[in-house]
């Protein structure tokens, strides 16, 4: 038998659950994400050709706050009152909204399905070393997929009936993702205790906005945008 493998005892330790403190700044972000992208989309379905269309992403913005619910409801859980874990990041949400205000419905959909992508990847991945419970609840969360979906139908058919939106679609989904990713890693410079769990184990916040990159294409091409 060969002696090569090494013993068990030599693999490297599993990085230790995160703190409090972290868990609650990573709920409190992601719940302010889902409350802003309720009043977003409710705001944005005034956008909507007709009222079938608006009746759709009002519905499915519905989803949105009942994941902030969820969310709220942990973070009272561990102590922590709701509106003080969200207000860090207020501005944060704020200034991205400000610099990515759709100009109509088509835009309106990209951002949904696309820009709001973008945060979705960026929980996945850092719920990764959350322990258990946090990390059904985030992935729970996450997998609410009503507005997505709606938004990706639409972006198709779009496409489908009129290739020249392409174009101008494309340059709004790539700006969203710039500023989308921009605005994590401010996020992230700015609070430490994110930083480190985006860090954790052998992860590095270049590596994470990379993958974000490439998750991003792969939904454009789905929707029949460039990257």
């Amino acid at each position: 038998m060969s002696e090569t493998t090494e013993p068990a005892a030599a693999q490297a330790p599993s990085a230790p659950a995160p703190g409090r403190e972290s868990v609650i700044d990573l709920l409190g972000l992601l719940a302010l994400g889902e409350l802003l992208a309720f009043e977003r989309m409710v705001f944005d379905a005034r956008l909507a050709p007709d009222l079938g269309r608006r009746a759709a992403l009002s519905e499915a913005a519905v989803g949105e706050i009942r994941n902030y619910r969820a969310l709220a409801d942990r973070l009272t859980e561990l102590g922590a009152d709701p509106a003080e874990a969200m207000a860090p990041f207020k501005e944060a949400f704020r200034s991205f909204d400000a610099s990515t205000s759709p100009r109509d419905w088509l835009e309106a959909l990209v951002k949904v399905y696309l820009g709001d992508a973008v945060a979705d990847d960026f929980f996945r991945a850092v719920a990764e070393g959350l322990e258990a419970g946090d990390r059904a609840l985030i992935e729970t969360v996450l997998a609410e997929t009503g507005a997505a979906d709606l938004a990706a139908e639409e972006l198709r058919a779009a496409v489908e009936a009129d290739p020249s939106v392409t174009g101008r679609l494309s340059l709004w989904a790539r700006r969203l993702v710039g500023e989308g990713i921009n605005r994590a890693q401010g996020v992230a410079a700015a609070n430490e205790r994110l930083t480190a769990l985006i860090v954790g184990g052998e992860g590095t916040l270049d590596a994470l906005l990379r993958r974000l990159t490439r998750a991003h294409q792969d939904r454009m091409k789905s929707v029949g945008l460039n990257n």
